[in-house]
Protein backbone atom coordinates (compact mmCIF):
# COMPACT_ATOMS: atom_id res chain seq x y z
CA UNK A 1 0.00 0.00 0.00
CA UNK A 2 2.68 2.03 0.92
CA UNK A 3 6.85 2.18 -0.69
CA UNK A 4 9.48 2.51 2.58
CA UNK A 5 10.11 6.40 1.12
CA UNK A 6 6.50 6.83 1.99
CA UNK A 7 6.75 5.41 5.22
CA UNK A 8 9.81 6.99 6.03
CA UNK A 9 8.36 10.80 5.22
CA UNK A 10 5.40 9.66 7.62
CA UNK A 11 8.29 8.61 10.50
CA UNK A 12 10.67 11.95 9.59
CA UNK A 13 7.54 13.93 9.92
CA UNK A 14 6.14 12.40 13.19
CA UNK A 15 2.66 11.11 10.75
CA UNK A 16 0.97 8.51 12.26
CA UNK A 17 -1.10 5.51 9.91
CA UNK A 18 -4.83 5.43 10.03
CA UNK A 19 -7.33 4.15 8.24
CA UNK A 20 -7.01 6.76 5.24
CA UNK A 21 -4.11 4.84 4.55
CA UNK A 22 -5.68 1.76 3.53
CA UNK A 23 -7.89 1.04 0.39
CA UNK A 24 -11.15 0.35 -0.48
CA UNK A 25 -12.45 -2.93 -0.08
CA UNK A 26 -12.25 -5.18 -3.03
CA UNK A 27 -15.43 -6.56 -2.04
CA UNK A 28 -17.69 -3.39 -2.21
CA UNK A 29 -16.21 -1.94 -5.16
CA UNK A 30 -16.59 -4.95 -6.75
CA UNK A 31 -20.13 -4.67 -5.44
CA UNK A 32 -20.79 -1.59 -6.90
CA UNK A 33 -19.10 -2.70 -10.53
CA UNK A 34 -21.56 -5.23 -11.12
CA UNK A 35 -24.53 -2.91 -10.10
CA UNK A 36 -27.09 -2.45 -12.85
CA UNK A 37 -26.22 0.16 -14.66
CA UNK A 38 -23.25 1.73 -12.81
CA UNK A 39 -19.76 2.53 -14.14
CA UNK A 40 -16.95 3.02 -11.63
CA UNK A 41 -14.64 5.50 -12.93
CA UNK A 42 -12.42 6.54 -10.33
CA UNK A 43 -11.55 5.36 -6.16
CA UNK A 44 -9.99 7.27 -3.03
CA UNK A 45 -8.93 5.82 -0.70
CA UNK A 46 -8.03 9.06 1.38
CA UNK A 47 -11.54 10.45 0.63
CA UNK A 48 -13.43 6.90 1.04
CA UNK A 49 -15.08 7.17 -2.12
CA UNK A 50 -15.70 6.25 -5.68
CA UNK A 51 -16.27 7.94 -8.63
CA UNK A 52 -19.35 6.56 -10.74
CA UNK A 53 -21.66 7.47 -13.51
CA UNK A 54 -25.18 6.10 -14.02
CA UNK A 55 -28.92 7.25 -13.99
CA UNK A 56 -30.03 8.52 -11.39
CA UNK A 57 -32.31 5.54 -10.47
CA UNK A 58 -29.44 3.39 -10.43
CA UNK A 59 -27.02 5.13 -8.80
CA UNK A 60 -29.73 5.98 -5.95
CA UNK A 61 -30.06 1.76 -6.10
CA UNK A 62 -26.52 2.17 -4.32
CA UNK A 63 -28.58 3.24 -0.75
CA UNK A 64 -29.79 -0.25 -0.38
CA UNK A 65 -25.99 -1.58 0.29
CA UNK A 66 -25.31 -1.27 3.76
CA UNK A 67 -21.85 0.31 3.25
CA UNK A 68 -22.39 3.22 1.51
CA UNK A 69 -22.70 6.24 3.64
CA UNK A 70 -24.05 8.84 1.55
CA UNK A 71 -24.14 9.53 -2.15
CA UNK A 72 -23.18 12.75 -3.84
CA UNK A 73 -24.16 14.21 -6.95
CA UNK A 74 -22.05 16.34 -9.44
CA UNK A 75 -25.42 18.05 -10.23
CA UNK A 76 -25.52 20.02 -7.12
CA UNK A 77 -29.54 20.70 -7.32
CA UNK A 78 -29.87 17.10 -6.81
CA UNK A 79 -27.58 16.58 -3.23
CA UNK A 80 -30.62 17.66 -1.20
CA UNK A 81 -31.54 13.99 -0.98
CA UNK A 82 -28.66 12.40 -1.54
CA UNK A 83 -27.87 10.55 2.19
CA UNK A 84 -28.22 6.87 2.53
CA UNK A 85 -31.22 6.23 5.47
CA UNK A 86 -29.61 3.71 6.92
CA UNK A 87 -26.90 6.30 7.93
CA UNK A 88 -28.40 9.14 7.32
CA UNK A 89 -25.26 11.13 7.41
CA UNK A 90 -25.39 14.85 5.67
CA UNK A 91 -22.57 15.57 3.91
CA UNK A 92 -21.02 18.78 1.50
CA UNK A 93 -21.07 18.45 -1.80
CA UNK A 94 -18.92 18.43 -4.79
CA UNK A 95 -17.60 19.46 -8.61
CA UNK A 96 -15.20 20.56 -10.68
CA UNK A 97 -13.19 22.55 -13.70
CA UNK A 98 -9.90 22.88 -14.84
CA UNK A 99 -8.53 25.57 -16.74
CA UNK A 100 -5.25 26.21 -17.87
CA UNK A 101 -4.65 29.39 -20.37
CA UNK A 102 -1.03 30.11 -21.96
CA UNK A 103 0.70 32.30 -24.09
CA UNK A 104 2.35 31.99 -26.25
CA UNK A 105 26.86 29.31 -11.81
CA UNK A 106 24.28 27.72 -14.40
CA UNK A 107 24.05 30.17 -17.64
CA UNK A 108 20.15 31.05 -16.81
CA UNK A 109 19.91 32.37 -20.38
CA UNK A 110 15.97 34.41 -20.56
CA UNK A 111 14.95 32.27 -17.62
CA UNK A 112 17.14 33.86 -15.39
CA UNK A 113 14.95 36.34 -13.98
CA UNK A 114 12.22 33.66 -12.65
CA UNK A 115 14.81 31.76 -11.13
CA UNK A 116 16.40 34.73 -9.92
CA UNK A 117 13.57 36.56 -8.41
CA UNK A 118 13.19 33.53 -6.16
CA UNK A 119 16.85 33.80 -5.31
CA UNK A 120 16.75 30.12 -6.56
CA UNK A 121 20.21 30.78 -8.24
CA UNK A 122 21.73 31.34 -4.45
CA UNK A 123 20.51 28.05 -3.54
CA UNK A 124 21.53 26.40 -6.87
CA UNK A 125 24.95 28.58 -6.23
CA UNK A 126 25.27 26.28 -2.55
CA UNK A 127 24.67 22.96 -4.74
CA UNK A 128 21.17 22.91 -3.61
CA UNK A 129 19.63 21.77 -6.62
CA UNK A 130 16.20 19.44 -5.53
CA UNK A 131 18.40 16.42 -5.37
CA UNK A 132 17.04 13.86 -2.84
CA UNK A 133 13.13 15.64 -3.35
CA UNK A 134 10.77 13.74 -5.76
CA UNK A 135 8.05 16.43 -7.02
CA UNK A 136 5.25 14.72 -8.95
CA UNK A 137 3.62 16.96 -11.62
CA UNK A 138 -0.30 16.33 -12.42
CA UNK A 139 -1.37 17.82 -15.49
CA UNK A 140 -2.53 17.52 -19.30
CA UNK A 141 0.25 15.43 -21.25
CA UNK A 142 4.13 15.11 -21.71
CA UNK A 143 4.85 15.00 -25.32
CA UNK A 144 8.64 15.47 -26.29
CA UNK A 145 9.64 14.56 -22.48
CA UNK A 146 11.16 11.40 -24.14
CA UNK A 147 12.68 12.89 -27.16
CA UNK A 148 13.56 16.91 -26.85
CA UNK A 149 16.75 18.01 -25.89
CA UNK A 150 15.72 20.26 -22.92
CA UNK A 151 14.67 17.16 -21.16
CA UNK A 152 17.98 15.22 -22.17
CA UNK A 153 19.68 16.29 -18.85
CA UNK A 154 16.73 14.68 -16.83
CA UNK A 155 16.96 11.42 -19.02
CA UNK A 156 20.46 10.94 -18.72
CA UNK A 157 20.31 11.01 -15.27
CA UNK A 158 17.54 9.18 -14.68
CA UNK A 159 15.60 11.99 -13.22
CA UNK A 160 12.08 10.75 -14.55
CA UNK A 161 10.79 7.71 -12.21
CA UNK A 162 8.06 7.37 -14.07
CA UNK A 163 4.06 7.94 -14.27
CA UNK A 164 0.76 7.05 -15.67
CA UNK A 165 -1.83 8.10 -17.73
CA UNK A 166 -4.88 8.41 -15.66
CA UNK A 167 -7.78 9.21 -18.32
CA UNK A 168 -6.82 6.55 -20.69
CA UNK A 169 -5.93 3.96 -18.14
CA UNK A 170 -2.59 3.22 -19.30
CA UNK A 171 1.24 4.15 -18.73
CA UNK A 172 1.59 6.27 -21.96
CA UNK A 173 2.49 9.63 -20.30
CA UNK A 174 4.44 10.81 -23.51
CA UNK A 175 1.08 11.86 -25.02
CA UNK A 176 -1.82 14.43 -25.29
CA UNK A 177 -1.82 17.98 -24.16
CA UNK A 178 1.94 19.37 -23.84
CA UNK A 179 0.93 21.61 -21.05
CA UNK A 180 2.89 19.38 -18.90
CA UNK A 181 5.63 19.45 -20.67
CA UNK A 182 6.29 23.36 -20.37
CA UNK A 183 4.97 23.02 -17.01
CA UNK A 184 7.68 20.27 -16.18
CA UNK A 185 10.78 22.57 -18.10
CA UNK A 186 10.15 25.56 -15.80
CA UNK A 187 11.45 22.91 -13.18
CA UNK A 188 13.59 20.04 -14.80
CA UNK A 189 14.48 21.65 -18.39
CA UNK A 190 17.59 22.22 -18.82
CA UNK A 191 19.29 24.29 -22.00
CA UNK A 192 22.82 25.83 -21.44
CA UNK A 193 22.28 30.02 -21.90
CA UNK A 194 18.58 29.62 -22.49
CA UNK A 195 16.64 27.90 -19.68
CA UNK A 196 17.43 25.80 -16.51
CA UNK A 197 14.58 24.76 -14.15
CA UNK A 198 14.34 25.89 -10.37
CA UNK A 199 15.24 21.96 -9.59
CA UNK A 200 17.37 20.61 -11.80
CA UNK A 201 18.15 17.80 -9.95
CA UNK A 202 14.79 16.66 -8.70
CA UNK A 203 13.54 13.64 -9.71
CA UNK A 204 10.05 13.59 -11.31
CA UNK A 205 6.87 11.59 -11.49
CA UNK A 206 4.10 12.25 -13.99
CA UNK A 207 0.47 11.97 -13.78
CA UNK A 208 -1.90 13.01 -16.65
CA UNK A 209 -4.80 13.33 -14.76
CA UNK A 210 -6.24 16.14 -17.15
CA UNK A 211 -8.56 15.76 -20.18
CA UNK A 212 -8.65 18.89 -22.57
CA UNK A 213 -11.32 17.49 -24.92
CA UNK A 214 -13.62 18.21 -22.15
CA UNK A 215 -14.70 19.20 -18.41
CA UNK A 216 -16.05 16.98 -16.36
CA UNK A 217 -15.69 16.16 -12.49
CA UNK A 218 -13.74 12.88 -13.19
CA UNK A 219 -11.14 14.60 -13.56
CA UNK A 220 -11.07 15.65 -10.41
CA UNK A 221 -11.40 12.22 -8.82
CA UNK A 222 -8.34 11.50 -11.29
CA UNK A 223 -6.13 13.96 -9.42
CA UNK A 224 -6.85 12.52 -6.33
CA UNK A 225 -5.98 9.67 -6.99
CA UNK A 226 -2.97 10.53 -8.76
CA UNK A 227 -2.05 12.43 -5.34
CA UNK A 228 -2.47 9.31 -3.48
CA UNK A 229 -0.55 7.41 -6.21
CA UNK A 230 2.11 9.88 -5.63
CA UNK A 231 2.08 9.89 -1.46
CA UNK A 232 2.46 5.73 -1.83
CA UNK A 233 5.52 6.24 -4.16
CA UNK A 234 6.81 8.69 -1.36
CA UNK A 235 6.68 11.83 -3.32
CA UNK A 236 7.90 15.12 -1.35
CA UNK A 237 5.58 17.71 -3.45
CA UNK A 238 3.41 18.08 -5.84
CA UNK A 239 2.91 20.60 -8.57
CA UNK A 240 -0.41 21.08 -10.07
CA UNK A 241 -1.02 23.46 -13.17
CA UNK A 242 -4.94 22.49 -13.20
CA UNK A 243 -7.99 24.06 -11.77
CA UNK A 244 -11.52 23.48 -11.47
CA UNK A 245 -14.43 26.07 -11.49
CA UNK A 246 -16.95 25.62 -14.28
CA UNK A 247 -17.62 22.30 -15.90
CA UNK A 248 -19.53 21.55 -19.25
CA UNK A 249 -22.65 21.10 -17.39
CA UNK A 250 -23.41 24.42 -15.60
CA UNK A 251 -25.19 22.28 -12.59
CA UNK A 252 -21.77 20.64 -12.01
CA UNK A 253 -19.75 24.02 -11.49
CA UNK A 254 -18.60 25.44 -8.30
CA UNK A 255 -19.63 29.20 -7.34
CA UNK A 256 -17.33 31.74 -5.82
CA UNK A 257 -19.78 30.61 -2.08
CA UNK A 258 -18.25 26.95 -2.66
CA UNK A 259 -14.43 27.78 -2.52
CA UNK A 260 -13.85 27.38 1.30
CA UNK A 261 -11.33 24.24 1.17
CA UNK A 262 -14.00 21.88 2.38
CA UNK A 263 -16.56 21.32 -0.73
CA UNK A 264 -14.40 20.71 -3.58
CA UNK A 265 -13.18 16.50 -4.19
CA UNK A 266 -9.29 18.40 -5.31
CA UNK A 267 -9.26 20.50 -2.31
CA UNK A 268 -9.99 18.14 0.37
CA UNK A 269 -7.57 15.75 -1.34
CA UNK A 270 -4.89 18.73 -1.02
CA UNK A 271 -5.47 18.75 2.57
CA UNK A 272 -5.15 15.40 3.05
CA UNK A 273 -1.80 15.05 1.02
CA UNK A 274 -0.16 17.82 3.79
CA UNK A 275 -1.61 15.38 6.78
CA UNK A 276 1.06 13.17 4.88
CA UNK A 277 3.58 15.66 4.59
CA UNK A 278 3.67 16.41 1.18
CA UNK A 279 4.01 19.88 0.03
CA UNK A 280 1.58 20.78 -2.03
CA UNK A 281 2.09 23.76 -5.07
CA UNK A 282 -1.14 24.25 -6.86
CA UNK A 283 -1.25 27.48 -9.36
CA UNK A 284 -4.00 30.30 -8.63
CA UNK A 285 -5.74 29.96 -11.91
CA UNK A 286 -5.85 32.40 -14.73
CA UNK A 287 -9.60 34.65 -14.15
CA UNK A 288 -8.32 37.42 -12.55
CA UNK A 289 -9.84 39.57 -15.57
CA UNK A 290 -13.17 38.12 -15.80
CA UNK A 291 -16.29 38.74 -14.04
CA UNK A 292 -15.73 35.64 -11.24
CA UNK A 293 -11.79 36.38 -10.62
CA UNK A 294 -11.42 34.51 -7.90
CA UNK A 295 -9.02 30.92 -7.07
CA UNK A 296 -10.69 27.79 -7.79
CA UNK A 297 -10.34 24.52 -6.91
CA UNK A 298 -7.99 23.19 -5.59
CA UNK A 299 -5.91 26.45 -4.90
CA UNK A 300 -8.78 27.16 -2.34
CA UNK A 301 -7.58 24.05 0.03
CA UNK A 302 -6.11 25.05 3.19
CA UNK A 303 -1.80 23.97 4.34
CA UNK A 304 -0.60 24.10 0.51
CA UNK A 305 1.10 27.09 -1.24
CA UNK A 306 -1.43 28.46 -3.77
CA UNK A 307 0.47 30.32 -6.30
CA UNK A 308 -0.42 33.58 -8.28
CA UNK A 309 1.43 35.70 -11.40
CA UNK A 310 3.45 38.23 -11.16
CA UNK A 311 5.72 40.26 -14.43
CA UNK A 312 9.59 40.13 -14.72
CA UNK A 313 8.92 43.28 -12.27
CA UNK A 314 7.01 41.51 -9.65
CA UNK A 315 4.22 43.11 -10.55
CA UNK A 316 0.71 41.85 -10.01
CA UNK A 317 -0.72 39.80 -13.61
CA UNK A 318 -3.67 41.37 -14.81
CA UNK A 319 -5.15 37.41 -15.21
CA UNK A 320 -4.19 35.86 -12.29
CA UNK A 321 -7.08 35.02 -9.91
CA UNK A 322 -7.40 36.50 -6.81
CA UNK A 323 -8.70 35.79 -3.40
CA UNK A 324 -8.98 35.76 -0.76
CA UNK A 325 -10.99 31.65 -0.21
CA UNK A 326 -14.99 32.40 0.67
CA UNK A 327 -14.14 32.18 4.48
CA UNK A 328 -11.17 34.99 4.35
CA UNK A 329 -7.86 33.29 4.51
CA UNK A 330 -5.63 34.74 2.43
CA UNK A 331 -5.40 33.54 -1.48
CA UNK A 332 -3.51 33.22 -3.04
CA UNK A 333 -0.34 32.35 -0.50
CA UNK A 334 2.55 33.66 -2.82
CA UNK A 335 3.51 34.72 -6.08
CA UNK A 336 5.99 34.01 -8.83
CA UNK A 337 6.71 34.86 -12.58
CA UNK A 338 3.82 33.84 -14.79
CA UNK A 339 3.84 36.77 -17.56
CA UNK A 340 6.04 35.65 -20.17
CA UNK A 341 7.79 32.96 -18.43
CA UNK A 342 10.50 31.11 -20.09
CA UNK A 343 9.64 27.79 -21.17
CA UNK A 344 10.07 24.54 -23.09
CA UNK A 345 7.36 23.25 -25.84
CA UNK A 346 6.93 19.69 -27.12
CA UNK A 347 8.99 20.52 -29.94
CA UNK A 348 12.26 21.43 -27.78
CA UNK A 349 11.72 25.10 -28.37
CA UNK A 350 12.26 27.61 -25.76
CA UNK A 351 9.40 30.14 -25.78
CA UNK A 352 7.93 32.55 -23.65
CA UNK A 353 4.31 31.65 -22.28
CA UNK A 354 1.99 33.03 -19.44
CA UNK A 355 -0.06 31.67 -16.44
CA UNK A 356 -0.07 30.83 -13.62
CA UNK A 357 0.49 27.45 -14.67
CA UNK A 358 4.01 28.35 -14.55
CA UNK A 359 4.52 30.34 -11.60
CA UNK A 360 3.08 27.63 -10.00
CA UNK A 361 6.01 24.80 -10.73
CA UNK A 362 8.35 28.03 -11.09
CA UNK A 363 7.76 27.76 -7.35
CA UNK A 364 7.48 24.35 -6.46
CA UNK A 365 10.86 23.79 -8.54
CA UNK A 366 12.56 26.43 -5.62
CA UNK A 367 10.50 24.50 -2.85
CA UNK A 368 12.62 21.37 -4.00
CA UNK A 369 15.87 23.10 -3.58
CA UNK A 370 15.49 24.79 -0.57
CA UNK A 371 14.16 21.74 0.93
CA UNK A 372 17.14 19.88 -0.26
CA UNK A 373 19.22 21.79 1.84
CA UNK A 374 17.38 21.34 5.04
CA UNK A 375 15.70 17.75 3.95
CA UNK A 376 14.68 17.33 7.46
CA UNK A 377 12.42 19.83 7.54
CA UNK A 378 8.47 18.79 8.10
CA UNK A 379 6.20 19.52 5.14
CA UNK A 380 4.62 22.52 7.68
CA UNK A 381 7.83 23.72 8.38
CA UNK A 382 8.56 24.20 4.08
CA UNK A 383 5.01 26.26 3.93
CA UNK A 384 5.62 28.41 7.01
CA UNK A 385 8.99 29.13 5.88
CA UNK A 386 8.71 30.02 2.19
CA UNK A 387 5.49 32.59 3.80
CA UNK A 388 7.61 34.36 6.11
CA UNK A 389 10.72 35.13 3.55
CA UNK A 390 7.89 36.61 0.95
CA UNK A 391 8.02 40.55 0.75
CA UNK A 392 4.53 41.04 1.83
CA UNK A 393 4.48 38.95 5.00
CA UNK A 394 3.32 41.23 7.20
CA UNK A 395 0.55 42.86 4.85
CA UNK A 396 -0.79 40.14 2.67
CA UNK A 397 -3.21 41.07 -0.31
CA UNK A 398 -5.54 39.59 -2.60
CA UNK A 399 -3.50 39.60 -5.30
CA UNK A 400 0.11 38.23 -4.65
CA UNK A 401 -0.64 36.78 -1.17
CA UNK A 402 1.84 37.26 1.41
CA UNK A 403 4.04 38.02 -2.26
CA UNK A 404 7.22 37.16 -3.94
CA UNK A 405 9.22 34.50 -1.79
CA UNK A 406 13.06 34.81 -1.26
CA UNK A 407 14.64 31.45 -0.58
CA UNK A 408 17.97 32.44 0.50
CA UNK A 409 15.61 34.54 3.33
CA UNK A 410 13.75 31.17 3.99
CA UNK A 411 17.46 29.72 4.07
CA UNK A 412 18.45 31.79 6.64
CA UNK A 413 15.29 31.94 9.03
CA UNK A 414 15.82 28.07 8.88
CA UNK A 415 19.37 28.62 10.19
CA UNK A 416 18.03 31.14 12.96
CA UNK A 417 15.33 28.79 14.20
CA UNK A 418 17.13 26.09 14.27
CA UNK A 419 20.87 26.70 15.06
CA UNK A 420 20.51 29.08 17.78
CA UNK A 421 18.27 26.70 20.24
CA UNK A 422 21.13 25.79 22.01
CA UNK A 423 21.60 28.80 24.09
CA UNK A 424 18.07 30.50 23.42
CA UNK A 425 14.82 29.44 22.21
CA UNK A 426 12.62 32.55 21.19
CA UNK A 427 8.87 31.73 20.24
CA UNK A 428 6.81 32.07 18.06
CA UNK A 429 8.66 33.20 15.80
CA UNK A 430 6.56 35.01 13.66
CA UNK A 431 4.74 36.54 16.43
CA UNK A 432 1.81 38.61 17.19
CA UNK A 433 2.30 40.72 20.00
CA UNK A 434 3.94 38.38 23.16
CA UNK A 435 7.13 36.72 22.65
CA UNK A 436 8.76 34.01 25.09
CA UNK A 437 12.36 33.54 25.33
CA UNK A 438 13.68 30.40 26.92
CA UNK A 439 16.96 30.55 28.05
CA UNK A 440 19.90 27.47 28.88
CA UNK A 441 21.26 29.29 32.07
CA UNK A 442 19.91 31.03 34.97
CA UNK A 443 21.97 34.26 34.03
CA UNK A 444 20.61 37.84 34.23
CA UNK A 445 21.43 38.42 29.93
CA UNK A 446 20.26 41.24 27.84
CA UNK A 447 17.61 41.39 24.91
CA UNK A 448 17.94 43.47 22.35
CA UNK A 449 15.91 44.39 19.86
CA UNK A 450 17.53 46.74 16.38
CA UNK A 451 15.44 48.00 13.42
CA UNK A 452 16.43 47.67 9.54
CA UNK A 453 18.70 50.16 9.87
CA UNK A 454 20.12 48.59 12.62
CA UNK A 455 19.06 50.86 15.31
CA UNK A 456 18.42 49.68 18.56
CA UNK A 457 14.78 50.18 19.34
CA UNK A 458 14.03 48.45 22.68
CA UNK A 459 15.97 46.82 25.46
CA UNK A 460 15.46 45.01 28.29
CA UNK A 461 16.70 42.23 30.84
CA UNK A 462 15.52 38.28 30.64
CA UNK A 463 15.86 35.52 32.86
CA UNK A 464 14.63 32.39 33.76
CA UNK A 465 11.94 33.70 36.13
CA UNK A 466 11.82 36.92 33.60
CA UNK A 467 11.64 35.94 29.87
CA UNK A 468 7.90 37.04 28.55
CA UNK A 469 8.13 40.03 26.97
CA UNK A 470 5.28 42.35 25.52
CA UNK A 471 5.63 44.04 22.31
CA UNK A 472 3.04 44.79 21.30
CA UNK A 473 3.57 48.42 21.07
CA UNK A 474 5.91 47.04 17.85
CA UNK A 475 5.01 47.75 14.41
CA UNK A 476 4.67 43.97 12.03
CA UNK A 477 7.82 44.03 9.95
CA UNK A 478 11.40 42.26 10.07
CA UNK A 479 13.79 43.12 13.27
CA UNK A 480 17.08 41.64 14.39
CA UNK A 481 17.48 40.54 18.07
CA UNK A 482 20.53 39.99 20.38
CA UNK A 483 20.99 38.47 23.24
CA UNK A 484 24.02 39.71 25.42
CA UNK A 485 26.32 39.89 22.49
CA UNK A 486 26.22 36.12 21.35
CA UNK A 487 23.14 35.28 19.99
CA UNK A 488 21.31 36.91 17.32
CA UNK A 489 18.83 36.22 14.44
CA UNK A 490 15.81 37.87 12.83
CA UNK A 491 12.41 38.54 14.09
CA UNK A 492 8.95 38.42 11.84
CA UNK A 493 6.29 40.51 13.86
CA UNK A 494 2.52 39.82 12.04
Amino acid sequence: MLSQRALDRRTNQGIALDNTDVPISTNYINQISASSGITVMAKSKWLNALHIRGSITDIQALTNFTFIDHITYANHSLNVRIENPITSETHKNQKVKNKFEIQVNYNYGTSANQVQMLNTHLLHQQNFTGQGKIIAILDAGFPGVNTQMPFQRLRDNNLILGGYNFPDRNNNIYTRNQHGTMVLSTMGGYVDNQLVGTAPDAQYYLFITEDVNSENPVEESYWVEAVERADSLGVDIINSSLGYSDYDEPNYSYSYAQRNGQVGFASRGASMAFQKGIVCVVSAGNEGSTSEPHIGIPADASNILTVGSVTSTEAYSSFSSIGPSIDGRVKPDVAARGSNATVSNSSGNIIAASGTSFSSPILAGSVASFWSALPNLTAAQVIDFVKQSADQYTTPDIYKGYGVPDFQLALTLTAENFTNNAAVKIYPNPFTNVLTIDLSSNNVEVFSIYNQLGQKIYTTKISTQNNIIDLSNLNSGVYFYEVTNQVKGKLIKK
